[in-house]
């Protein structure tokens, strides 16, 4: 599936009541797991040990 694609399909099913804003932030939180899969795809990934072990630091 397309991003064009993906984007109508998200404006689609957003209520006839959506708001502009509604709108935005469907596009973004798809631009977000887009990044992220594209991410995932290129190994650019923690492990869960890293992920604990980063969390762990930031809960000091």
């Amino acid at each position: 599936m397309t991003i064009k694609e993906k984007m109508l399909k998200a404006v689609e099913s957003l209520p006839d009541d959506a708001s502009i804003e509604d709108a935005m932030e469907q596009f973004l939180f798809l631009a977000k797991v887009e990044r992220g899969l594209q991410q995932a795809d290129a190994g650019l990934t923690l492990s869960h040990d890293q992920v604990k072990e980063r969390m762990s630091e930031w809960l000091k």
